[in-house]
């Protein structure tokens, strides 16, 4: 089976297959791979996709998002709307009703104060949710009685679904997690390392950027899941081990993001184990750039603010001829085949979303450097660097450990090199550079690199909460532990104010005109170079049934539907 064909919608056929029946734990052992290993597993202290989605098996949200992008309940009995009298006439307020029955998997009542303890847990004034923007413009979350929660907005909010929906905004446990409050958060390790949960499996072993051993929740809400009895979550290496051990090997059930070439995929799935998986959502390999100055002279507060500006990257000429000279059509080739798509957007889905505003499918290497020229940036000692200010335009460029980004970096530093920009190569381990770890220099957050190349996604259908990632206010710094999705400390007042107006704005044409030109902005004004929507690539083994790809939420949304097949 091609690609192209998976993309077009075939899934797998154990996808459509019926449910076992069958009594909790009697399916034995299921084993998972994600080429990034898990650091931690609490959400809010980490917005790697790899440790959202590991302590997803685990911790839960009210409500999260089917393979088709619907909002369905899962903590929660019902989803609030103005028809059914759960979110506010005046869109001033929503209002969660818990489903009845539920418990902690130590046995304990999952109850509305544990939805407000979450809330108040990530808007601490001294801690640093790497999810805050979910709650932006939260100004109360009220246990009205044990089974009830009232979330209460600053304006009149069309969109309320940011707190407590989706794998990046579980619930937390307000007993456990009691003492982790504000500024002790990233110390509480046993917390964040063995979350209780509402999750169909539990903790038994973790061993951060290695490998994380799960048990069957014994008290989940349905007694009939999971159907597997014992979970190994394997992290590292890299994405074509992950492939093989799948469909090749046969050693584990499910391998994550097979960041691979096509071909590449192809003659692994002649190995009659698996079966590849693929669907577009939002996702989007993009570089950012860096809006301050990641000297090592400065010190951490000064590399984090607008305090000390980056000294060429905020110059239009300099950025823009950076992304005239990359051959995107050339990327998705070598990179994604049929699993890529070039893209100039930061939200290239869903397809309202997808502005039309800028074309980059076509290399100019010569109207870079005319613009580069024009701008007065040239060569003047004869070293094939030109510089700015006196500044060399000498860019430090790094990424995670993967045979696609390097091969990315190699030729996207040649094509630099052709308008005179200078790049130096950095790879991380991927575990590493997506683990939000405070202390680690190494991390995307801290960005101590003029440029970097990842790729990032959001839950849901509506951006919102995802554009507010560029707000002035959600940059990672010290004070925040070192969390915040603004990567590229990008800070623009227009930016701020329409995304003000997108939170108060009703109807999707309307939402969709405004979040189009939040992506210009960030997008014209030097905050990132998208380069590839790419589309979600995984595999799972014949044996194992119930998956169904899920390009809006966490891969793993229905884990507790996998069965042997």
């Amino acid at each position: 089976m091609k690609i192209k064909a998976l993309l077009l919608g075939a899934i797998a056929s154990a996808a459509f297959a019926p449910v076992a029946m069958a009594e909790r734990g009697s399916d034995g052992h299921v084993s998972i791979i994600y080429w990034q290993a898990p650091s931690i597993l609490n959400p809010f202290l980490s917005g790697g996709t790899k440790d959202v989605e590991s302590a997803s098996l685990i911790l839960e949200p009210l409500a999260r998002y089917d393979q088709d992008g619907q909002m369905v309940p899962f903590l929660a009995s019902e989803i609030p709307t103005v028809d059914n009298g759960g979110v506010s006439e005046d869109l001033m307020s929503i209002t969660w009703k818990i489903a009845p029955g539920i418990t902690w998997s130590d046995g304990s009542p999952f109850t509305s104060a544990d939805v407000k303890f979450t809330a108040d847990y990530c808007m601490h004034p001294d801690g640093g949710c790497a999810q805050l923007t979910k709650f932006e413009g939260v100004t109360s979350v009220e246990a009205v009685d044990d089974m009830t929660v009232k979330v209460t907005f600053d304006k009149p909010t069309p969109f309320p679904y940011g707190p407590f929906v989706g794998g990046e905004s579980p619930i937390l446990q307000a007993a456990q997690f009691a003492d982790c409050m504000g500024a002790a958060a990233p110390g509480c390790t046993d917390q964040n390392f063995y979350p209780v949960g509402t999750g169909p499996f539990v903790v038994k072993d973790f061993r951060p950027n290695d490998v994380i051993q799960m048990e069957a929740n014994p008290n989940y809400r349905d007694p009939a899941k999971p159907a597997f009895a014992t979970l190994t979550f394997k992290g590292g290496g890299d994405a074509t081990a992950a492939g093989r051990a799948v469909m090749e090997t046969g050693e584990f059930d499910y391998a994550w993001n097979l960041q691979l070439a096509p071909d590449v995929i192809a003659k692994m799935q002649e190995g009659g184990k698996g079966t590849p998986v693929a669907g577009f959502g939002p996702l989007v390999e993009r570089i950012m750039l860096n809006q301050t100055n990641p000297s090592p002279d400065l010190p951490p507060e000064t590399r984090s603010t607008a305090a000390e500006p980056h000294p060429f990257l905020k110059d239009p000429a300099v950025y823009k001829a950076m992304s005239m000279a990359i051959d995107r059509p050339l990327l998705v080739e070598i990179g994604y085949g049929q699993a890529g798509k070039v893209t100039c957007n930061w939200v290239p889905a869903p397809a309202a979303f997808n502005s039309d505003t800028f074309d980059c499918s076509t290399q100019d290497i010569a109207g870079a450097n005319k613009m580069l020229d024009d701008a007065g940036i040239v060569d003047t000692d004869g070293d094939g660097i030109r510089e700015k200010d006196g500044v060399p335009l000498k860019i430090l460029y790094q990424t995670s450990t993967n045979a696609v980004r390097q091969d990315f970096q190699a030729l996207i530093k040649q094509w630099w090199s052709e308008i005179g920009i200078e790049t130096e190569l950095r790879n991380i381990n991927a575990s590493v550079f997506f683990g939000g770890d405070p202390g680690s220099p190494d991390t995307f957050q801290k960005f101590y690199a003029d440029v970097e190349m990842y790729a990032n996604t959001f839950n849901g259908t509506d951006p919102q909460s995802y554009l507010g990632n560029g707000l002035c206010d959600k940059a990672p710094k010290p004070e925040t532990q070192w969390q915040g999705e603004n990567i590229s400390r990008f800070c623009d007042e227009e930016f701020d104010a329409l995304h003000a107006e997108l939170a108060t704005t009703a109807g999707i044409e309307a939402r969709a005109e405004i979040g189009k030109r939040l992506n210009d902005i960030i997008v014209e004004k030097g905050g990132m170079i998208p380069l590839v929507h790419r589309g979600r690539l995984s595999a799972h083994a014949n044996s194992l049934g119930g998956v169904i790809l899920n390009v809006w939420d966490s891969e793993l949304w229905n884990v507790a539907d996998w069965y042997r097949m």
